[in-house]
């Protein structure tokens, strides 16, 4: 079965539309170039009904990364918060996946797409555990990939851009062929960047490790999510460049992503890592309890979807 064979509505250019009618041109810009942006989002099921997980965050990277390929949104923050609800809403899901897309659409197929006029969508579709129930318990097994993650001189690594994402598909795609269940990127000094779509910790003596900006990763706000349980659990967390010998001496390492949620490594190129340790296990418990509204302190990161409104910076908007 599709994943989206539950799919019934789509949001698009301000409307919700059935998913059958939810198509662009071949023209499109974005389909020959890649030339969009979008955000990767989950909405949890817990006691108070479906809750998007830090949804302000992400639309926030979502404008950031259009800014970057001076891409103008069409809608407000607030509008767009309120579409990925009602998207959810109208679709009757109590959890899924959910996809915002900004992109340039057919106007134009030469490489300046001012021309264009930019496309906005919504998707949201159920979306189980990324890497699959016994990856999220057991642990996955990766390779490093022959293909090096691009240097932010080259392309703005901290902006999530449909064209970038090339470079993830080869390193995964060789991956999958070579047996692993995924792959992990070298930034271009030979150092340990991440994996095609997800961030990486490692634990060594009593200290969560993560890379920073500098190693060309995307800054993953479900990464945020994980330093901050962390700290809260008592554990200390560095950041610093990390060596691909930091990463085979781990005490553990686990992933982290929006899809990947927290899941554990447990081998590199045939070399075992060791089952989940007792570092990751916490970390993993707690991000699920908190996705879930378990956790009082945690409840700042989940917007209901029965609540349309977005204050603050996201000035109020109504349900449509």
């Amino acid at each position: 079965m599709s994943q989206f064979d539950e799919v019934k509505t789509v949001w698009m250019n301000g409307e919700l539309v059935p998913w059958t009618k939810a198509s662009i041109h071949v023209s499109s810009h974005a389909l020959h170039y890649g030339s969009g942006v979008f955000e990767g989002i989950r909405c949890y099921e817990t006691d108070r009904g479906p809750a998007v997980f830090r949804v302000e965050e992400h639309i926030d990277r979502l404008f950031a990364s259009a800014q970057v390929y001076r891409i103008h949104i069409p809608y407000t923050k607030s509008e767009v918060g309120a579409a990925i609800c009602q998207t959810i809403e109208a679709n009757n899901f109590t959890s899924c996946y959910v996809r915002p897309i900004v992109f340039f659409g057919s106007g134009t197929l030469g490489l300046d797409p001012r021309k264009c006029p930019v496309e906005v969508s919504v998707l949201a579709w159920p979306w189980p555990a990324f890497l699959g129930d016994e990856a999220m318990s057991a642990g996955v097994r990766i390779t490093i990939s022959p293909w090096r993650k691009f240097h932010s001189r080259m392309m703005p690594t901290t902006a999530k851009a449909c064209g970038q994402y090339l470079n993830s598909i080869l390193a995964v795609r060789d991956a999958a062929g070579r047996g692993f269940d995924e792959a992990l990127l070298l930034d271009v000094d030979g150092g340990v960047a991440e994996g095609s779509g997800e961030n990486l910790f490692l634990v060594r003596d009593g200290v969560l490790y993560t890379n920073g900006e500098e190693q060309s990763i995307l800054l993953g706000i479900t990464r945020d999510a994980v330093m901050t349980i962390a700290r809260d659990l008592g554990l200390p967390v560095r950041t610093r460049a990390l060596a691909l010998e930091d990463l085979m001496s781990a005490d553990e390492a686990f992933f982290t992503g929006t899809a990947a949620e927290v899941t554990p490594i447990r081998e590199v190129d045939g070399v075992a890592l060791g089952s989940p340790g007792w570092f990751t296990r916490s970390i993993q418990k707690t991000f699920m309890e908190a996705t879930a509204g378990r956790l009082p302190r945690y409840r700042r990161w989940l917007h209901y979807v029965d609540d349309c409104t977005f204050a603050g910076a996201y000035s109020a908007v109504p349900c449509i």
